[in-house]
């Protein structure tokens, strides 16, 4: 197994938004593990690896600024789709004028993490020629050129981040801060597609350091 990856993520705004406050809403501390996955995933995604977060590293201060956005109150259903697949003449859209509303967004500003993770191989959707030291130079060599599949993000498409592969040269350099971050969203169990459940953990920083693996997943 390749060591671990290091990359640095960085930006002006984050929202990693609190399952239980859905409509004002308030984010984490810091981020999420699912949300450092995500990144992950922006930057090279392959069918054959899971990425698997080790720790979380807070270089910047935990800050929070509050932000008043224009949303939309409803959503395109599964079932309006399936009826215009099958005839219906019913348009389908979102009007933003009639359904906009202006919610209120506790957000963190001016962030920077070192997401440490390593990834597990998925055979049966891996080609012959894949391997772990391909995967691990494929994803070093994309973070290093600043290339991703998607834009990455912090928790909404309109905080975009920033990124740098972390080498010897430019190390983690987490704050002196401990917290207790309480219970935390971990990442969704999409092992049911019919049934896809939500996973927490109890998140501690010490020293600005999230130990991520090894804790206890609850559902």
């Amino acid at each position: 197994m390749p060591k671990p990856i290091r990359l640095r993520v960085f930006g002006d705004y984050a929202l990693f938004a609190r399952p239980e406050l859905k409509v004002e809403r308030y984010s984490y501390d810091v981020m999420t593990p699912s949300a450092a996955r995500g990144i992950l995933d922006a930057i090279y995604y392959h069918p054959g690896l899971k990425w698997r977060i080790k720790r979380i590293y807070v270089e910047r201060p935990i800050r929070f600024t509050n932000v008043r956005r224009n949303e939309v109150d409803r959503k395109i259903l599964a079932s309006d789709l399936f009826s215009s697949a099958n005839g219906s003449d019913e348009p389908i859209y979102i009007d933003r004028r009639e359904s906009i509303q202006q919610r209120a967004s506790t957000i963190l500003r001016d962030v920077s993490y070192v997401i440490e993770a390593n990834f597990m191989l998925i055979p049966e959707k891996m080609d012959r020629e894949d391997n772990e030291d391909k995967f691990y130079a494929i994803f070093c060599n994309r973070a290093r050129r600043g290339k991703c599949f998607t834009q990455p993000y912090f928790g909404c498409r309109e905080f975009p981040a920033s990124f740098e592969l972390v080498t010897d040269e430019n190390p983690p350099k987490p704050i002196d801060e401990s917290r207790d971050l309480g219970i935390m969203l971990y990442d969704m169990d999409f092992s049911d597609e019919k049934n896809i459940q939500p996973m927490f953990f109890h998140a501690e920083m010490v020293n600005g350091v999230v130990d991520v693996e090894g804790k206890e997943v609850l559902r």
